[in-house]
Order: C-alpha cells, then sequence, then structure tokens
C-alpha cells in the first residue's frame, strides 16, 4: 500500500487548523494511507495552544513546533525532513482548498501518467472565488514568467495544492523561508525534467480581514526566485 504525506503548514490559524486537520483525515484516497504533518510556525493567536491540546490520537499526525517564525517555505523545509510517504501534497491551514479533490490529484500519478500534478484555481470547470483583481494579473504575469523561463505551459504557479512524488519533492534543496517557496519549488522541480500535469481544483479564497497573509511584496520575491532559479541549483 502506498502512503500519502500531507504538509501542513500553520501560523495564527486557531479558528481553522482543526477543521482543516479533520478534513484531510476523513477524505477518500482510495487505498492509500496517509501521514500529516503539520508545522506550527510560532503562531501567537493561540493556534499553539490548540494544537499541543489537541488529540490527535485518532490521526497519524506529527506536529512540529518552530520557536521563531520563519515563514511557510521554512515551515516546509521543516517538515522534508519527516515524509515517510510515496507521495507528498501541501495543505494550507485555512479552508481555501478542498481536501476532497485530493483523489483527483493523485490519480494520473497513481497511473504512471504524471510525476507531479498541480491543482489550478485558473483553469475552469470547479467553483473559485471571483475578487482580488490584482492578486489575479499578479499570478498571471508570474505564470507566464515561469513558462517562458522553463518551457513550460502551467496555468497556476502559485497554487498551494502541489502533488508530486516523494522523490522527486526530495531532491528540491529548500532555500526560500517565505511564500517564494512556489516558484523555488516549480523552478527546481520543471528543471528535473519531470511530467508536469495540472487539473482545476475549487478555490474558497479569504480576504485580508479573514486572514490572509500574502501580499503584492511577495510578488517581487517571487519574480527574482524565479530569475535566480534558473539559471543556480
Amino acid at each position: 500500500m502506498q502512503k500519502l504525506s500531507i504538509i501542513i503548514p500553520v501560523y495564527n490559524e486557531k479558528n481553522t487548523v482543526i477543521e482543516v486537520i479533520s478534513k484531510v483525515w476523513s477524505c477518500d484516497i482510495g487505498d492509500l494511507s496517509k501521514e500529516i504533518i503539520v508545522v506550527d510556525d510560532c503562531s501567537n493567536d493561540g493556534t499553539t495552544e490548540i494544537l499541543k491540546d489537541f488529540n490527535d490520537e485518532p490521526y497519524n499526525l506529527k506536529i512540529i513546533y518552530h520557536y521563531k517564525n520563519q515563514g511557510k517555505g521554512a515551515a516546509i523545509r521543516t517538515a522534508q525532513d519527516h515524509i515517510t510517504g510515496d507521495l507528498v501534497i501541501i495543505q494550507d491551514a485555512d479552508l481555501e482548498y478542498n481536501p476532497s479533490e485530493y483523489k483527483e490529484l493523485i490519480k494520473p500519478i497513481l497511473d504512471g501518467k504524471a510525476d507531479v500534478v498541480y491543482g489550478s484555481r485558473l483553469s475552469g470547470g470547479k467553483p473559485a472565488r471571483a475578487f482580488k483583481i490584482l492578486h489575479y494579473f499578479g499570478n498571471k504575469f508570474l505564470t507566464l514568467v515561469t513558462n517562458i523561463l522553463y518551457d513550460s505551459t502551467i496555468s497556476d504557479m502559485e497554487t498551494c495544492y502541489k502533488v508530486m512524488k516523494t522523490s522527486i519533492f526530495k531532491k528540491v534543496k529548500i532555500k526560500s523561508n517565505r511564500f517564494d517557496f512556489e516558484p523555488e519549488i516549480t523552478a527546481k522541480v520543471l528543471k528535473q525534467g519531470v511530467k508536469l500535469y495540472e487539473l482545476p481544483i475549487s478555490y474558497y479564497g479569504r480576504d485580508y480581514l479573514e486572514g490572509k497573509k500574502i501580499t503584492w511584496r511577495d510578488g517581487f520575491s517571487a519574480l527574482w526566485a524565479l530569475i535566480k532559479y534558473r539559471f543556480i541549483d
């Protein structure tokens, strides 16, 4: 039996983190088993205390705590050393993405068609919240740069839902600490010459008042990461 490792980086998500863990654990992924790795990136809103009090007995759950806030990329880098599954997927600790779509995303890999599958919020066919025009154009621009630099046809480079064989994921030496993790891993995966497929996913995006953390400043870091990793690593 193959195993899916689910990485959940967490920072200040006291209102959603337990619900996300429960949804991840209860979602159907066929005959695969699950391993859930939660990395709390030094939350200061009560998330840490909630996780420490959480009864994880029913779950195959590992919880790791950062004692200094470092960012999403750093949390995923920490989790990378604890993965024991055959496949890995990243799940944000909010409710923007739906774990019930895992089964669709892993199928092309299990069928031997793909090495990596991206869940695209922009390819249509699934519900997606229609807002934040600047985020939309920023994502489109960064995705276009990705496709030009790496000879690809991705529609949503910044998506959280990236699922891949663990052997590919572990070849990536993650250096980014923040949201520039997304372009970094995309660059380094594409440079491995993998078979990358996309599937449409639903997206229930949050506003800043609802807890969204990425800002326009992260766009500049992402652009620099795309250019930098085209020529190094």
